[in-house]
């Protein structure tokens, strides 16, 4: 799974999980009562994260498995945030990873769950 086009998406899975944990602990720590929601989804995200990073890297039907369901809740994630801040954005006094589909983050937080099912769907498909 880690290969080819994969190590691509191990690389910016691992880049997000770094990027999104760092800036949720940050926010967590110095500034929790300004936006709290916002804060606890960037971690969210970060977990997410890095859970699909883990199972890209660690490899195997079970850890695809794993890696596809994740893809799946973290793309439902970032339609429901990405909605919920357009609906409601009094909500959310600062921005998520996940705020307006990622568009602070040129929407790749939306790409990349797209992309990583079509590459897990086809590491399966290329592994039978």
């Amino acid at each position: 799974m880690g290969k080819g086009p994969g190590t691509l998406l191990v690389t910016l899975y691992g880049i997000f999980t770094v990027g999104a944990a760092s800036r949720s602990i940050v926010q967590l720590t110095t500034r929790f009562d300004e936006a709290p929601l916002a804060y606890l989804l960037s971690a969210v995200a970060a977990l997410v994260y890095a859970f699909i990073t883990f199972s890209l890297v660690r490899g195997g039907e079970r850890a695809r498995k794993a890696a596809f369901g994740c893809c799946c809740v973290e793309l439902l994630g970032v339609l429901a945030v990405g909605t919920w801040t357009l609906v409601e954005p009094s909500a959310f006094p600062d921005a998520t990873v996940w705020s307006d589909y990622g568009m602070g983050y040129l929407f790749i937080p939306v790409i990349l769950p797209v992309t990583g099912l079509l590459w897990l769907r086809r590491s399966r498909a290329g592994a039978a």
